[in-house]
């Protein structure tokens, strides 16, 4: 049983152009090996933010609905993230 599978897939010049660059300056050995490590790539950071939605952001949500008070406006974030900028 085979391994892999061939696809054919339409690109912006742009995009085709890059990926011919990548070859040509022997960085990969092949156009299918740029597009298997970028693939690698994205399905990476694709698991970090699912991991970060579940770790993190479901947590604090949780924690939210179990206690609305510690709540704040969007006004008091945008006065909070002004003067963490602004050094205050």
């Amino acid at each position: 049983m085979r391994t892999t599978r061939q696809l054919s897939i339409t690109l912006p010049n742009e995009m085709a152009d890059t990926l011919a660059e990548r070859v040509r300056s022997g960085r990969y050995a092949s156009e299918s090996e740029v597009i298997r490590d970028g693939l690698r790539t994205l399905f990476a950071r694709d698991a970090a933010v699912e991991a970060w939605l579940q770790d993190e952001v479901a947590t604090a949500y949780d924690a939210l609905v179990a206690d609305p008070s510690r709540a704040i406006t969007g006004r008091d974030l945008r006065e909070r993230l002004s003067d963490r900028d602004t050094g205050r």
